[in-house]
């Protein structure tokens, strides 16, 4: 008999799950009818830039942990040990430089789409390509958000599996059309303090269940899921220091900087501190889930980890062993599996949302205004309502190509991140880094990059040797070391006899830094061979003066021929106005005085 077939709801969990759904429909009403009842597109897809830095920065948590995070980070820890863990290390660095390099550039250019910002620095067709790019991402990647938490619900509840996929995209496209991006950001916190609540009962019950702390650590201890440091420089290890600390910053890099879900928070701050302070607050909360996510992993492994309790989760998929889990310890306790299923689904929830809300604006801003630039705004704020409408709807159909998948949740979420958002980060550096990148070598760059990425993601899907070896055997809590040594030392002398399979092999976690590394590389070597773009022609504000910080010592003179110094607050001082119209883009019209300019866009102190 399926275990999962004897769990089940009781009427209070029933409640607590039917609460949830109520209040974020409430919220989504309240915004509808109150205020500006969503009546301009300012309000509706950039909450009228008003919003303060921590409602922002509990939306930004709920938009990355997502429902895939609260069931699949929990499985990989009780498959592979706390190796995971030390993606928080690249946290740091993954919300440092978007603070301080894309939030400034984007804050001051008045966007309302990130991919404005490739016009303004490209030209159009780099623009309707990234945003084409990201839409693709972005639908894919909600089958998955909205699978997730239908899976949960069908397999603690018996609830219809496709009923569930219908309902949770029906609640989510309801109330985000209806109270535009401030409604998705007040559920937002208060799905993100459900969520908390949820995985943190289940780790108390749990630790409770198993015996207390000390007889958790001991378990886990023997079974050797504390692990160290790991240094080893292979790329096609699932999980070392490297593959996390730093293939995990360009995927944070893809998600906190470019990504238009995160990028529209920002541009919905009052100011430019409130929206560099949300990104600062981020990341002590991101280290909080985190570690939920992870011990709820332990206390499972713990649970688990004898063979005379193995045999009641070894069958199950990795999808599915949160799951178990949670209604083993919890269906004794009215109440509490209902709370964490609601916690799965205001994951779900939340994620969702956002990709609604960011999915209009691009193709409302990218592909719709610049040719229908008579477009009256009140036309313009229902035709985002329907576009919210309309990707709510699409997004469930891609529920059903998730439930075709064989990979964990976590592992295609992250395959996607870097197989498509891996790309994008990458033209968004090449035209913020290097100011002789011409359009035509950011086509290039984004089209080699895509070919990269879906080159490698495919081919592991093809041969099935993504990520490396996996871990074996959880019977024995003290017989796993053996095993992983043996399984490893196959896995490696496997990958020496077959280095045409290299790619293929390789861990998921760097898919993101490959295809951007892909882009920015094509990019430059276009550019050059097809003419650099001269300095006159780049557009003041779109630049970050990497390279000029970098080469401090090299005399002004030099750094200009070598086009590094970001000149262009120096010529612009040179002049007395300078302005900058695209009249069909919709894009503001930016006119500044000598100071202000050279201040506002080009100060490189000021970044």
């Amino acid at each position: 008999m399926d275990p999962l077939e004897r769990m089940h709801f009781t009427t209070i969990d029933y409640v607590i799950f039917a609460l949830l759904l109520v209040a974020s429909m409430g919220i989504g009403l309240y915004y509808a009818l109150s205020g500006g009842r969503q009546r301009t597109t300012q309000e509706f897809l950039l909450a009228d830039r008003s919003m303060s830095c921590l409602p922002v920065s509990l939306s930004l948590i709920a938009t990355f942990q997502s429902a895939v995070a609260i069931v699949g980070v929990p499985a990989e820890i009780y498959t592979h040990g706390t190796q995971y863990w030390f993606i928080g290390c690249a946290y740091i660095l993954g919300l440092l430089i978007p603070a301080h390099v894309f939030i400034p550039v984007f804050y001051r250019l008045h966007l309302t789409s990130a991919y404005q910002y490739l016009e303004l620095r490209f030209s159009k067709p780099v623009r309707i390509c990234g945003t084409l790019t990201f839409i693709f991402q972005t639908v894919i990647y909600m089958g998955v958000c909205v699978y997730t938490p239908a899976l949960a619900l069908n397999a603690v509840t018996g609830f219809d599996l496709w009923g569930a996929v219908l309902a949770t995209g029906l609640v989510c496209t309801l109330y985000t059309t209806l109270g535009g991006l401030k409604a998705v950001i007040w559920t937002d916190v208060f799905q993100t303090i459900v969520m908390f609540a949820g995985q943190l009962a289940v780790i108390v019950v749990g630790v409770q269940q198993t015996g207390g702390l000390a007889e958790v650590w001991r378990k886990v201890w023997e079974g050797n899921r504390i692990s160290g440091i790991d240094l080893n420089p292979d790329p096609t290890e699932r999980y070392t220091f490297w593959t996390l600390g730093v293939g995990g910053i360009f995927l944070m890099l893809s998600l906190y900087g470019v990504n238009q879900a995160q990028v529209q928070r920002y541009l919905s701050s009052k100011t430019e501190r409130e929206a560099i302070m949300s990104c600062y607050m981020v990341f002590p909360s991101l280290q909080v889930a985190l570690a939920l996510s992870c011990v709820m992993g332990l206390v499972m492994f713990a649970r688990y980890c004898g063979e005379d309790q193995f045999h009641k989760i070894g069958n199950l998929s990795k999808n599915e062993m949160v799951l178990y889990f949670v209604m083993d310890m919890l269906q004794d306790l009215p109440g509490l599996s209902g709370l964490f299923i609601a916690c799965v689904f205001s994951a779900a929830l939340s994620t969702i949302s956002s990709a609604f809300n960011s999915l209009a604006t691009v193709t409302l801003e990218d592909l719709i205004k610049p040719h229908c630039s008579s477009m009256t705004e009140a036309r313009a704020t229902l035709l985002s309502k329907g576009l919210a409408c309309s990707y709510g709807l699409m997004c469930l159909a891609m529920a059903y190509l998730t439930h075709l998948m064989s990979d964990s949740v976590l592992q295609a979420a992250f395959k996607i991140f870097g197989m498509v958002g891996g790309p994008l980060l990458g033209i968004f550096c090449l035209g913020m880094f290097f100011p002789w990148a011409n359009s035509t070598g950011a086509l290039a760059g984004l089209g080699s990059g895509l070919v990269m990425a879906f080159w490698v993601g495919i081919g592991s899907i093809v041969t099935r040797t993504s990520g490396g070896p996996a871990a074996v055997s959880h019977f024995n809590c003290t017989a796993v070391q053996l095993s992983e040594n043996i399984t490893t030392a196959i896995g490696t002398a496997l990958n020496s006899t077959a280095s045409k399979t290299l790619f293929y092999s390789l861990s998921f976690m760097w898919y993101s830094a490959l295809s951007s590394f892909t882009v920015v590389i094509t990019g430059l070597i276009v550019s050059f061979l097809t003419g650099p773009m001269k300095e006159e022609d780049v557009t003041p504000g779109t630049l970050y003066p990497l390279l000029g910080n970098m080469l401090y010592f090299v005399p002004d003179n030099l750094k200009q021929n070598l086009c590094c110094a970001t000149p262009l607050g120096h010529r612009v001082s040179q002049q007395s106005t300078w302005a900058h119209h695209t009249h069909s883009s919709g894009l503001c019209s930016l006119v500044e005085t000598t100071s202000k300019s050279n201040k506002t866009f080009c100060n490189k102190n000021k970044y």
